[in-house]
């Protein structure tokens, strides 16, 4: 099998940025980071402003035998510590990866917005009563207010945890840990498990994901010449 040629890690001194540079070569990829508010604003669009009668609901028999556990709320909440790290890491220290993080993220993110649009889901597993009483249910209890239960499948937890693994493994620096890459991978499952326990998605939400995840990872990092 022929060698992978070494990767340039590329790390733009943003100490220099000035918004006429926004279109040069060391400073375009600035400009990925608009996908994010542009998805906010169709995620919320799709959040407020669907009726509720045409939501299908995700369920299966699975779900009844998974339990909640209000320490699902940890590795839950580490999905935004895990992506926007992997975000910072990226940007600040590998241009390369950073473009095919971000650019997973807009195949994916788009993807699973078309189907919120085509498709739109809910899930109706959250528990009415807390078995504990204790800061963790308390906590789970109030981000539940905030939190809604609509455009569940696929999960984007599950997702972005993908988007994160990917460009960390994708790091030259990083793919030479193997301790750290053990460790992105426990990160991810954990936070992709966390989704059902804490009852925020069904485990049809979880699975849904994956071909999502699949396509994006073929499209951005498995065809020739993604790592050129």
């Amino acid at each position: 099998m022929k060698a992978r040629a070494p990767q340039t890690v590329i790390r733009p001194d943003y100490r220099q940025f000035r918004l006429r540079k926004l279109n040069t070569p060391e400073f375009s990829h600035i400009k990925l980071l608009l996908f994010w508010p542009v998805f906010g604003l169709a995620f919320l669009a799709l959040e407020r402003f669907r009726p509720h009668a045409a939501y299908h609901v995700m369920h299966c028999a699975l779900d009844d035998a998974i339990p909640f556990s209000e320490w699902a709320l940890i590795p839950y909440l580490l999905w935004f510590v895990y992506l926007i790290g992997a975000l910072a890491y990226t940007f600040f220290q590998d241009v390369p990866a950073f473009r095919r993080m971000m650019r997973f993220v807009i195949v994916t993110y788009t993807a699973a917005t078309v189907v919120y649009f085509i498709y739109p889901t809910q899930q109706l597993l959250r528990p009415e009563a807390f078995a504990h009483d204790n800061a963790l249910t308390r906590a789970v209890a109030w981000f539940y207010t905030f939190d809604t239960n609509t455009n569940v499948c696929p999960s984007l937890h599950v997702i972005g945890s993908a988007a994160a693994l990917f460009a960390l493994w994708d790091s030259p620096r990083l793919r030479k840990r193997a301790w750290w890459q053990a460790a992105s991978v426990l990160l991810a499952l954990c936070i992709s498990l966390s989704t059902v326990f804490m009852k925020r998605h069904s485990i049809l939400d979880v699975l849904c994901a994956l071909p999502v995840c699949a396509l994006g990872w073929w499209l951005c990092y498995g065809r020739p010449g993604r790592h050129g």
